[in-house]
């Protein structure tokens, strides 16, 4: 995918009403410090138009990311960060309920999951809650570069198990550092936009 423009387009809080978008929208959920920033500004080629920070949980919005005046990236805020308080956390799980609720739009949702580590169990929650919201999630395992080639398959195996996901759900490993998995990515955002 070439990139021809991206921009923050609209920024949704806790009191704002969810836009109402005529672009196809594939939304980025995960942990706080999982790498969703980093993966929104690798796909895009762009070094700093998600913020990404040493401290997790700076994402407290739902942002959209409008990318060639084709689609809409939409970053949900992250969840699982130890140090918000409850009345945060809370909100947080509002918005991003709400979001996969309404949007008429939606039409993918990717969830990050760190290929180092087994799902912990909010983001088997997230999982859940993604399929009771009638999608599929597809996990994208981040951070690949961190681990052994002959790892992945057994981590990705783990993540599947841990989340208790169908055998055929898509699991796409991904470096931030290497770029490796992107274009895999960008295939499948393309057939689910239907855009090239």
């Amino acid at each position: 995918m070439i990139i021809k423009s991206v921009q923050l387009e609209i920024v949704a809080g806790p009191t704002s009403s969810l836009p109402s978008t005529s672009m196809p929208e594939i939304a980025f959920a995960g942990k706080s410090n999982v790498g969703k920033s980093s993966l929104i500004n690798a796909l895009v080629c762009r070094k700093a138009l998600a913020r990404t920070s040493s401290q997790p949980g700076k994402t407290q919005t739902i942002n959209f990311y409008n990318v060639n005046q084709k689609m809409y990236f939409v970053d949900l805020p992250g969840y699982g960060y130890a140090n918000a308080p409850e009345q945060v956390k809370a909100q947080w799980g509002k918005m991003i309920e709400k979001y996969l609720h309404t949007s008429k739009q939606l039409k993918a949702v990717f969830l990050l999951i760190d290929i180092r580590h087994e799902p912990k169990a909010n983001d088997r929650d997230m999982y859940r809650w993604i399929t009771q919201n009638g999608f599929v999630p597809v996990i994208i395992a981040t951070k690949s570069d961190k681990i052994s080639k002959n790892a992945v398959p057994k981590n990705i195996k783990i993540i599947k198990e841990g989340l208790e996901a169908s055998k055929d759900t898509i699991v796409i490993p991904f470096s931030s550092e290497t770029k490796n998995g992107r274009e895999e990515i960008w295939n499948l955002i393309s057939q689910i936009t239907e855009t090239v």
